[in-house]
């Protein structure tokens, strides 16, 4: 998918359309310049329109040292992006810093969409015309706060991104047909390039290079125990000889992307370095496509035992959100464990793709509630009657009862464990959707006093 960044001086607006756009609260928004320092990812959910969206710091005239990070941020930001939304203040009106983002743009070359925040109660007519003189054209007036205008934005956006031809999408989906897609996701330095190599080499029957002709990853198919599979390499465009050598670019996009189109993702980290920062946001964004993961800790045999179980504790600690995910310590260098990834990889699938009767998931039900019924909510019981299964990769259930919009996050999680050890599931994670459907018998109970009460009045006025 195309990547697109917010940039412009601080408090124009860039958080707030974020999160509007992503339909999230995921961009920490306030009346105050400098909030957001670092990039924050996420995908747009309005209309038809698809693609990765980042936010950045605000861009200004003379950084402090922090600030000079923020725009190392921004900067890398431009670097993914295919397209730049250019936010501006139409209430505070041009001024002198807009000027000097707008010349750093044109100097990138990338397409620009000059966008105009703030439009509330201004002239349609006359608001953002002092904009012109940046050099971006008229820009698209918006109210990122009420999304006014927003569409229209959205529309702009659509004519400038790059639609796949529908010959190429069909083809791509023929060559990867019936194989398990496995992306291999990690920081640089991490062991992946060595990881690559050990899961191509040992037992390998067909391996050829397939460089994606929309994508930025190398897919390669390959067989392994007899499994057709196909390896997302999220290094980079590079040939197969090239697999292992040299310095790779880390690239968040590129790694999205990647995980946009694999059935499983096997996550490498540094067992040495432990979850760092980056990691942890890649693995939250993994969580909220509902992929099925497997983490592998690289380079865990060269510690001490002192050294493995304090790693092991701020391990416990930083991935608490993650319990679904297989686990795996491995040395990609000496081939130790690398089988059990890609068999922890072939399980995880699996487990994401199975299906159950509706009566099976109900008789489910029943049994994780007798074991621990839902809690009262002021004085009644919230009362889950029966369930079925809506989907699969992840498995989704939907769960009706009465009450359902109450039923507490850690009651939520206990039915989630309880399903997933119930079915036997395993590295994938578990989708709930509650439903309360309405008592029909209730309302015609409810009707039939009004009615009588009708029926009286009308008598006693034919008495009269």
């Amino acid at each position: 998918m195309t990547s697109i960044a917010l940039v412009g001086r601080p408090n124009v607006g860039k958080s707030t359309l974020f999160n509007y756009l992503t339909k999230t609260r995921d961009a920490l928004v306030a009346d105050a310049p400098g909030l957001t320092r670092d990039r924050k990812y996420g995908r747009i959910q309005r209309g038809h329109t698809k693609a990765w969206l980042i936010d950045t710091g605000g861009i200004v005239d003379k950084p402090s040292m922090m600030e000079q990070q923020a725009l190392g941020q921004v900067q890398h930001a431009l670097d993914e992006a295919d397209l730049i939304l250019f936010l501006v203040d139409a209430r505070a009106g041009m001024n002198s810093l807009d000027a000097v983002i707008a010349e750093q743009l044109r100097k990138g070359g990338k397409p620009v969409i000059l966008v105009a925040n703030k439009r509330d109660g201004l002239n349609p007519e006359t608001a953002g015309l002092e904009f012109f003189d940046l050099g971006f054209g008229q820009p698209v007036l918006i109210s990122s706060s009420h999304g006014h205008g927003v569409p229209r934005l959205l529309d702009t956006i659509d004519k400038l991104i790059p639609v796949q031809s529908e010959t190429d999408s069909q083809q791509q989906e023929t060559e990867l047909e019936g194989r398990l897609r496995i992306a291999i996701i990690g920081r640089p330095n991490v062991g992946k390039s060595t990881l690559v190599n050990r899961l191509l080499g040992e037992d390998r029957v067909v391996v050829f290079d397939e460089p994606g002709t929309t994508r930025d990853s190398i897919y390669i198919p390959f067989e392994r125990d007899g499994k057709p599979c196909v390896l997302i390499d999220t290094a980079g465009v590079r040939r197969r000889s090239k697999v292992g050598r040299g310095v790779e670019k880390f690239s968040v996009i590129k790694s999205l992307q990647a995980m946009e189109d694999a059935n499983v993702i096997i996550f490498l980290i540094d067992a040495r370095e432990g979850v760092t920062d980056q990691d942890a946001t890649l693995l939250g964004l993994v969580e909220n496509m509902g992929r099925s993961l497997v983490i592998g800790f690289n380079k865990w045999d060269g510690m001490s035992e002192d050294q493995k179980q304090e790693m092991q504790r701020k391990i416990d600690l930083k991935l608490t959100f993650l319990d679904y995910a297989t686990q795996l310590r491995v040395s990609a260098l000496h081939g130790t464990g690398v089988g059990d990834l890609f068999d922890a990889a072939c399980k995880a699938y699996d487990s994401s793709i199975k299906q159950f009767p509706s009566a099976q998931v109900t008789r489910t039900l029943e049994k994780i509630v007798e074991q621990h019924q839902p809690p009262l909510i002021r004085g009644r019981r919230i009362k889950l009657k029966f369930a079925h299964q809506n989907g699969t990769n992840p498995p989704t259930i939907v769960i009706h009862g009465n009450q359902t919009k109450l039923v507490p996050a850690a009651y939520k999680r206990y039915l989630i464990n309880q399903f997933r050890k119930q079915f036997r599931l395993s590295g994938t994670p578990l989708k709930l959707i509650f439903k309360t459907g309405h008592n029909p018998f209730a309302a015609r109970v409810k009707s039939k006093p009004e009615a009588v009460a009708r029926n009286g009045k009308n008598n006693s006025q034919k008495h009269k």
